[in-house]
Protein backbone atom coordinates (compact mmCIF):
# COMPACT_ATOMS: atom_id res chain seq x y z
CA UNK A 1 0.00 0.00 0.00
CA UNK A 2 0.87 3.84 -0.62
CA UNK A 3 0.73 6.16 2.12
CA UNK A 4 -1.07 8.84 -0.42
CA UNK A 5 -3.91 6.16 -0.66
CA UNK A 6 -3.47 4.39 2.50
CA UNK A 7 -7.54 5.24 2.96
CA UNK A 8 -8.79 4.59 -0.32
CA UNK A 9 -6.74 0.89 -0.12
CA UNK A 10 -8.42 0.18 3.07
CA UNK A 11 -11.39 0.53 2.21
CA UNK A 12 -11.12 -1.27 -0.75
CA UNK A 13 -9.67 -4.13 1.43
CA UNK A 14 -12.96 -3.78 3.27
CA UNK A 15 -14.69 -4.62 0.15
CA UNK A 16 -12.67 -7.37 -1.05
CA UNK A 17 -12.82 -9.35 2.70
CA UNK A 18 -16.44 -8.83 2.72
CA UNK A 19 -16.91 -10.28 -0.89
CA UNK A 20 -14.31 -13.40 -0.05
CA UNK A 21 -15.53 -13.72 3.77
CA UNK A 22 -18.11 -16.71 1.87
CA UNK A 23 -15.55 -18.35 0.24
CA UNK A 24 -17.01 -17.20 -3.27
CA UNK A 25 -16.61 -13.54 -4.42
CA UNK A 26 -20.28 -13.37 -7.22
CA UNK A 27 -19.79 -11.24 -9.96
CA UNK A 28 -22.79 -8.66 -8.41
CA UNK A 29 -20.10 -8.12 -5.34
CA UNK A 30 -17.12 -7.64 -7.25
CA UNK A 31 -19.05 -5.07 -10.26
CA UNK A 32 -20.34 -3.41 -7.01
CA UNK A 33 -17.04 -2.70 -5.72
CA UNK A 34 -16.19 -1.62 -9.33
CA UNK A 35 -19.19 1.29 -9.44
CA UNK A 36 -18.19 2.29 -5.84
CA UNK A 37 -14.88 3.14 -6.46
CA UNK A 38 -15.79 4.73 -9.68
CA UNK A 39 -19.10 6.26 -8.35
CA UNK A 40 -18.06 7.60 -4.63
CA UNK A 41 -15.84 11.16 -3.69
CA UNK A 42 -13.85 9.33 -1.73
CA UNK A 43 -11.98 7.43 -4.47
CA UNK A 44 -11.92 10.73 -6.58
CA UNK A 45 -8.12 11.08 -8.21
CA UNK A 46 -7.83 6.99 -7.09
CA UNK A 47 -6.15 4.96 -9.69
CA UNK A 48 -9.41 2.41 -10.43
CA UNK A 49 -6.76 -0.40 -12.23
CA UNK A 50 -4.94 -0.66 -8.55
CA UNK A 51 -8.13 -2.36 -7.09
CA UNK A 52 -6.54 -5.84 -8.40
CA UNK A 53 -3.25 -5.93 -6.91
CA UNK A 54 -4.98 -4.64 -3.85
CA UNK A 55 -7.23 -7.30 -3.91
CA UNK A 56 -4.63 -9.53 -4.44
CA UNK A 57 -2.65 -8.25 -1.20
CA UNK A 58 -5.84 -8.68 0.68
CA UNK A 59 -6.08 -12.32 -0.89
CA UNK A 60 -2.46 -12.82 0.85
CA UNK A 61 -2.88 -11.13 4.19
CA UNK A 62 -6.07 -13.64 4.53
CA UNK A 63 -4.28 -16.41 3.86
CA UNK A 64 -1.27 -16.37 6.25
CA UNK A 65 -1.33 -17.74 9.95
CA UNK A 66 -4.80 -15.49 11.48
CA UNK A 67 -4.94 -13.86 8.28
CA UNK A 68 -8.30 -12.32 8.98
CA UNK A 69 -7.14 -10.88 12.03
CA UNK A 70 -4.34 -9.56 10.76
CA UNK A 71 -5.84 -7.98 7.98
CA UNK A 72 -8.36 -6.15 10.16
CA UNK A 73 -5.54 -4.76 11.90
CA UNK A 74 -3.77 -3.19 8.99
CA UNK A 75 -7.42 -1.37 8.06
CA UNK A 76 -7.39 -0.36 11.14
CA UNK A 77 -4.18 1.47 10.83
CA UNK A 78 -4.44 2.59 7.67
CA UNK A 79 -8.25 4.39 8.02
CA UNK A 80 -8.50 7.36 9.79
CA UNK A 81 -11.03 7.40 12.52
CA UNK A 82 -13.48 9.45 10.81
CA UNK A 83 -13.87 6.85 7.72
CA UNK A 84 -14.57 3.79 9.51
CA UNK A 85 -18.24 4.16 9.62
CA UNK A 86 -17.75 4.62 5.43
CA UNK A 87 -16.03 1.42 5.81
CA UNK A 88 -18.44 -0.24 7.34
CA UNK A 89 -20.95 1.44 5.35
CA UNK A 90 -19.16 -0.04 2.07
CA UNK A 91 -18.67 -3.80 3.86
CA UNK A 92 -22.61 -3.24 4.20
CA UNK A 93 -23.12 -2.53 0.96
CA UNK A 94 -20.99 -5.41 -0.74
CA UNK A 95 -23.02 -7.80 1.39
CA UNK A 96 -26.27 -6.84 0.71
CA UNK A 97 -25.14 -6.74 -3.34
CA UNK A 98 -26.54 -10.08 -3.86
CA UNK A 99 -29.41 -9.91 -1.99
CA UNK A 100 -28.77 -12.03 0.99
CA UNK A 101 -26.81 -11.87 4.42
CA UNK A 102 -24.65 -14.66 4.96
CA UNK A 103 -23.44 -15.56 8.48
CA UNK A 104 -19.98 -15.40 7.13
CA UNK A 105 -20.67 -12.06 6.31
CA UNK A 106 -22.27 -11.09 9.68
CA UNK A 107 -19.63 -12.31 11.49
CA UNK A 108 -17.34 -10.23 9.81
CA UNK A 109 -19.20 -7.10 10.24
CA UNK A 110 -19.51 -7.81 13.61
CA UNK A 111 -15.45 -8.07 13.81
CA UNK A 112 -14.92 -4.86 11.44
CA UNK A 113 -17.14 -3.21 14.06
CA UNK A 114 -15.26 -4.09 17.18
CA UNK A 115 -12.12 -3.44 15.03
CA UNK A 116 -12.85 -0.01 14.33
CA UNK A 117 -14.45 0.92 17.37
CA UNK A 118 -18.26 1.65 16.01
CA UNK A 119 -21.44 2.06 18.19
CA UNK A 120 -24.28 -0.47 17.40
CA UNK A 121 -26.26 2.62 16.79
CA UNK A 122 -24.51 3.53 13.98
CA UNK A 123 -23.97 0.26 12.39
CA UNK A 124 -27.89 -0.65 12.84
CA UNK A 125 -28.24 3.05 10.91
CA UNK A 126 -26.16 2.07 8.24
CA UNK A 127 -27.69 -1.51 7.86
CA UNK A 128 -31.02 -0.60 7.57
CA UNK A 129 -30.47 2.11 5.26
CA UNK A 130 -28.87 -0.91 2.86
CA UNK A 131 -31.99 -2.77 3.54
CA UNK A 132 -34.37 0.21 2.47
CA UNK A 133 -31.67 0.24 -0.87
CA UNK A 134 -32.10 -3.42 -1.73
CA UNK A 135 -35.88 -4.07 -1.01
CA UNK A 136 -37.46 -5.12 -4.43
CA UNK A 137 -41.00 -4.32 -4.96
Amino acid sequence: MTDDNAPQEALIQVMVLMSAVDNAMTDAELARIGRLVRSLPIFDEFAEDLILHIAQECAALVSAPEGLDVALEVIRERLPKRLADTAYALAVEIAAADHRIRNEEIRLLKLLRDRLGLDKLTCAAIERAAIARFRKA
